[in-house]
C-alpha cells in the first residue's frame, strides 16, 4: 500500500486517543513500508521537540550527550566516526540528526518509490535508528523536563514518547 495512505491510517488511528489501535499493522499491509512511514513520523517528531529546546541544550548546559549519570551516550556512524567519541547533548543530536536524514534519504536503505523492494537488513537498521531517537527522549527527560513544564510541553511530549515506545514494543 502507498505511503500516503498509511500516513493517513497513522493520523487517523493516533486522533482517535486509541495509541495501541496507532502503532499496529494495518491488515495486509507490508511491515517494512509500515515500519518506514512511521519512522519518518518519528524522527520529524524527535526532532521537532528537541529544536523546542535547543536554546537550553548548549555545550556549556550540557557538555555530554547523557539521561542521568549511569547513561552516557557516545557518537559513532560506522563511517566518518568508527569509534565511539564523547560530545556534548546539541553535537550529539546535530550528528544524530545528519545521520537519521541521510538513511532516510538513501534509496537504497529506504525506497522511495512503491514496489522497490527494501534491503535484508532493513529492520536492524530501524531498530537503530529507533535506540538512537530513544536517547533524545531520555536526555529530555533527564536534563530539561523542568524546562518542558515551564512551556507547557509535558502533555506533547508524554504523549509522543508513549506513542513511541509503545511502537518500539
Amino acid at each position: 500500500m502507498q505511503a500516503s495512505f498509511l500516513q493517513r491510517h497513522i493520523h487517523a488511528t493516533l486522533g482517535s486517543g486509541n495509541l495501541r489501535e496507532a502503532v499496529k499493522l494495518p491488515p495486509g499491509e507490508d511491515v517494512d513500508e509500515w515500519l518506514a512511514v512511521n519512522t519518518v513520523d518519528f524522527f520529524n517528531q524527535v526532532n521537532i521537540l528537541y529544536a523546542t529546546l535547543t536554546e537550553f541544550c548548549t555545550p556549556s548546559t550540557c557538555p555530554i550527550m547523557s539521561a542521568g549519570p549511569r547513561y552516557e551516550y557516545r557518537w559513532a556512524d560506522g563511517i566518518t566516526i568508527k569509534k565511539p567519541i564523547v560530545v556534548s547533548a546539541p553535537k550529539y543530536v546535530d550528528y544524530l540528526m545528519d545521520w537519521v536524514e541521510a538513511q532516510l534519504d538513501d534509496e537504497s536503505v529506504f525506497p522511495q518509490k512503491f514496489g522497490v523492494p527494501f534491503p535484508p537488513n532493513f529492520q536492524e537498521v530501524v531498530k537503530t535508528i529507533m535506540k538512537r531517537l530513544f536517547r533524545v527522549y531520555g536526555h529530555i527527560y533527564h536534563s530539561h523536563f523542568q524546562k518542558i513544564v515551564s512551556l507547557q510541553e509535558e502533555a506533547h511530549l508524554n504523549t509522543c514518547f508513549k506513542h513511541f515506545v509503545l511502537f518500539t514494543l
